[in-house]
């Protein structure tokens, strides 16, 4: 037994370290296809704060890196191992400590699963809103982690804003609490935003103090088909200009539709260029419907068909959250960016992507948060054709590089990881990267944070 091992286990549970190859190698990456990963020395799964203060202290005492993780669904290689590392997942960490009405706060542990907190909190007639399309296996910790955002972002925002608190455990084992768990707070610098978004890479979330809204009522959608994705785009900008507020605005592409309907038979229509579906939780959303039905028909909609119920208003909404199951159901593997831009650039967004597409020669499926301009082109390749390979590389630079020229960022909600860490220094420049660098030191003087990410 290794000298790592042997530490771990005097401070945990036998099942909570496993080093069997066959099974550490299971929690070696996340669901970034085309991201290196690394071969962990151990994987741990503590179930305390305590038992994840002896983990960080015993990685400081060997000099080893640690690579937090949650359910691993994130889709930048953030959650990925490095070689020799201690993964450390929070899975185990699964209780919901607290729902309280009258403040509107739930604090859980970073192991609770998003769509588990949001039934939970549905008991007392609220409503946690951040709701990842991978909401029913990610996890609150890798929500934070990544500062995920959903289908609801046009209207409740992501999960940066309900994030009132944290519980930390630092890079040498100290555990801090950042934040409050009132409605209102400025004390001092905002060191929880500092960790939302951090990506495991300056410490370890153990806990965490939620915002909570009042339960919506139930929504009702439509879909609205469109001859190109320039008249989508109008739609998109007259809706808000008009100042509708939405509770879900997604737009899916001609190839996208195809290949949600390959995979469930929903039935949608694979023939139009842009299908936007949009949603209303208000208390007459069928008036607001209607509106809005005729400013899609005023951008040049072909069809608008409002739902009349919310089960039929769900089913659409299931169709949208198949579309990264969809894409990867094609032949090949998938590079999955999330670039955001102005809503008003949405039109040159999705005309750009179409246009790498045709260079490369390459299938790229378009679906987006529409109702925010965040956009997520998928390029399907085979990764075995070196030449593909390498055209699928340049096709999303090029994705990336079109995102930054129209004034966007090359990422509105998965976060940096592996992926996007050459494009991250592209975005901000050197003098904003030498600062981030500096606080990463502050936090992680031995670089032992899942080294490798972000910076």
């Amino acid at each position: 037994m290794s000298e790592l091992t042997q530490r771990l286990r005097d401070g945990l549970p036998e099942d909570a370290v496993l080093t069997d190859p066959d099974v550490t190698g299971s929690y070696a990456r996340d669901m970034a296809d085309f991201c290196e990963a690394g071969t962990p020395a151990v994987v741990v799964l503590p179930r305390t704060v305590e038992q994840v203060q002896h983990v960080m202290l015993t990685a400081t005492a060997l000099r080893v890196p640690v690579v937090p993780q949650g359910a691993r669904t994130g889709l930048s290689g953030a959650a990925n191992a490095s070689d020799g590392c201690i993964v450390l997942s929070l899975l185990r960490m699964d209780r919901i400590l607290e729902i309280s009405p009258a403040d509107r706060v739930a604090v859980v542990e970073p192991g609770v699963v998003n769509a588990a907190l949001s039934r939970a909190v549905g008991e007392y007639g609220l409503n946690y809103p951040p709701d990842p399309s991978s909401w029913e296996q990610c996890t609150i910790g890798g929500n934070i982690g990544t500062a995920a955002g959903g289908l609801c972002c046009v209207k409740y925002g992501v999960t940066a804003e309900y994030v009132l608190g944290l519980d930390v455990v630092l890079a040498d084992g100290r555990l801090i609490s950042t934040g409050r768990r009132t409605a209102k707070g400025v004390a001092g610098y905002d060191l929880t935003r500092l960790f939302v978004g951090s990506e495991g890479s300056l410490g370890v979330v153990v806990g965490a103090a939620l915002a909570l809204k009042p339960r919506p009522p139930q929504q009702l959608a439509l879909a609205a088909e469109f001859p190109s994705a320039r008249a989508a785009g109008d739609a998109v900008a007259r809706v808000m200009e008009s100042g509708h507020v939405p509770s879900l605005m997604e737009l899916m592409d001609r190839t996208t539709l195809r290949a949600v309907n390959d995979l469930t038979h929903m039935g949608l229509p694979d023939s139009t260029e842009a299908l936007l579906l949009v949603a209303f939780d208000t208390h007459d959303p069928a008036a607001d419907l209607a509106a809005v039905g005729a400013l899609c028909e005023a951008a040049g909609a072909s069809q608008v068909v409002p739902a009349d119920t919310p089960a039929e208003s769900e089913l659409l909404l299931q169709a949208r959250r198949s579309v990264h199951w969809a894409l990867e159901a094609l032949p090949g593997t998938t590079m999955i960016d999330d670039v955001c831009v102005p809503r008003t650039r949405l039109a040159d967004m999705l005309e750009g992507t179409a246009a790498v597409s045709e260079k490369y020669g390459l299938t790229i499926g378009v679906c987006a948060h529409a109702g925010d301009g965040n956009t997520h082109p998928t390029v399907c390749f085979d990764p075995d054709d070196e030449d593909e390979t390498r055209r699928a590389h340049e096709a999303f630079d090029a994705v990336m590089a079109l995102g930054l020229e129209l004034g966007g960022t090359i990422t509105g909600e998965h976060g940096v990881g592996v992926l996007k860490k050459e494009w991250l220094a592209r975005e901000l420049g050197p003098e904003q990267l030498e600062l981030q660098r500096s606080i990463k030191q502050v936090f992680d003087p031995l670089g032992l944070l899942n080294p490798g990410k972000v910076l």
